[in-house]
């Protein structure tokens, strides 16, 4: 078991312990921050948008077609920017670090 590091949108930084084969957004729900993810993970949606740390964005692997595709209709999105459920954890990813979107952050505890 590792850890990955969420940023929340009041940038406090949160320690998640991260299970091999889960997908990131399954471990931010899971640890309770606020994260919809609301196809469940069929890279339908953009609820699960993250900012992915500069440090990291090389060692993941390229997003698809159908990922890009959903992040043209992320409002804010930046360079980094990955959905969660597209990333699946790995030992290669301890210590991954992320932050929620702050709209998405916003929907999600209103829902």
């Amino acid at each position: 078991m590792g850890v990955i590091n969420v940023i929340d949108t009041n940038n406090k930084t949160h320690v998640l312990e991260a299970v091999e084969g889960w997908r990131v957004m399954e471990i931010i729900r899971e640890h309770g921050l606020p994260m919809e993810g609301l196809c469940g993970g069929a890279c339908a949606c953009a609820t699960c948008h993250v900012i992915v740390d500069d440090n990291w964005t090389d060692k993941l692997f390229q997003a698809r077609d159908e990922e890009e595709d959903m992040l043209d209709t992320v409002p804010n999105v930046m360079p980094s920017s990955r959905l969660s459920c597209q990333l699946i954890y790995s030992e290669e990813l301890d210590g991954l670090t992320v932050a929620l979107d702050p709209a998405i952050a916003d929907a999600a505890r209103a829902a």
